[in-house]
């Protein structure tokens, strides 16, 4: 397979390039190989999805401004990703297949508009927001109107289960969602709350994703089961590797500041660790949660808890969470026929905690 083949699709392959250009300069030669060649391998189906994303109606409504603006902005692309080597596994990238992985992106750019809405952010993907340019009124139907396209498009993939699959999935990701929302401005349960809200909100989704690239390709039960567990535990490593980014992330690459998390109110598994090792930290933390919206963590101040976060090991702590639930999901994978199925999966997840982004 040549590694000078260039992908045919947008998002996904300057992601993975980056990604593998990371990985040669810290001396990971043979991961950037395998993602040099999952770029290539995964290009048609990936540019067949981008095809679709890019026909939903523009239309002159504010609601299809809205959300066309935000998938305009391309992305990650793992949850569709993941519908597509699942698939493959079984009998392959079929229209059933490309339904499924639109629908995907979908269900998470709608969670990103109501996100946006949510925590008041004005950037996404390094660009302004939707509700920044639209409001806020617009966004939150945008990303219902999306919800509705990606429920219909499951529907359309016709296999047995999978709306209901994913209604119980947005259950899970609105009650995550509460448990965030009623723990704003305090510090909550600490690893508890985090696990309910990470698995409710990122893990679920990346469950589905992986099943229902298994259902679409045919797979049996066991193995459908097995890509579930994979995609569960990828989810929390995910999220993990998210919460590292934001105390430690190079915010040019990212397009977030360090701490943006908590200065939306939310507690990231760092914070939780920290805080529930470190008790000046945990009511200094409390302190600037109960604070007046509006009122922003001073540079200084932001500076001064990352520095008590690392001396507490609570950087190491996330690390170390990425790492275990990555193992886990390479387990998973142990039921699952050796292949290049196998080895592109296992690569996502060396890409997925070995980012910048």
């Amino acid at each position: 397979m040549s590694q000078s083949a260039q992908p045919t699709f947008a998002a996904p392959a300057p992601l993975l390039g980056r990604i593998a250009d990371v990985c040669r300069g810290r001396g990971l030669a043979g991961l950037a190989d395998r993602l040099g060649a999952l770029r290539e391998w995964l290009g048609d189906e990936l540019a067949s999805v981008e095809r679709e994303l890019s026909s939903l109606p523009e239309g002159p409504r504010v609601v299809q401004a809205s959300a066309r603006h935000l998938l305009d902005l391309g992305g990650k692309h793992l949850r569709p990703m993941c519908v597509a080597i699942a698939a493959k596994i079984g009998t392959g990238f079929g229209e059933q297949a490309r339904q499924l992985a639109v629908a995907v992106e979908l269900v998470h750019s709608a969670t990103l508009l109501h996100d946006d809405v949510i925590d008041g952010g004005d950037t996404r993907r390094g660009s302004p927001a939707a509700r920044a340019i639209y409001g806020n009124a617009a966004s939150i139907y945008a990303g219902d109107w999306l919800l509705v396209e990606a429920l219909r498009r499951i529907r359309r993939a016709g296999i047995e289960g999978l709306v209901d699959d994913m209604l119980a999935v947005i259950e899970e990701m609105i009650l995550a969602e509460s448990i965030q929302l009623e723990n704003r401005g305090r510090l909550g349960d600490g690893v508890s709350d985090y696990m309910r809200v990470v698995e409710g909100k990122t893990a679920s989704l990346f469950r589905w994703a992986m099943r229902a690239g298994g259902r679409a390709g045919g797979l049996s039960e066991d193995h459908t089961d097995a890509l579930e567990r994979f995609g569960f535990h990828l989810g929390v490593a995910f999220q993990a590797v998210d919460d590292l980014l934001d105390l430690g992330g190079d915010a040019s690459a990212t397009g977030k500041d360090v701490l943006s998390d908590l200065r939306e109110g939310k507690m990231t598994y760092p914070l939780v660790v920290a805080a529930a090792r470190d008790s000046a930290l945990a009511a200094r933390l409390e302190a600037h949660l109960e604070r007046p919206d509006g009122e922003d963590l001073a540079a200084s101040e932001a500076a001064e808890i990352s520095a008590l976060v690392k001396a507490s090991g609570g950087l190491e702590a996330c690390r170390e969470l990425a790492e275990s639930r990555a193992d886990e999901a390479l387990k998973a994978l142990s039921a699952i026929p050796d292949g290049a199925e196998r080895r592109a999966l296992a690569a996502v997840v060396h890409a997925s905690i070995d980012r910048e982004r």
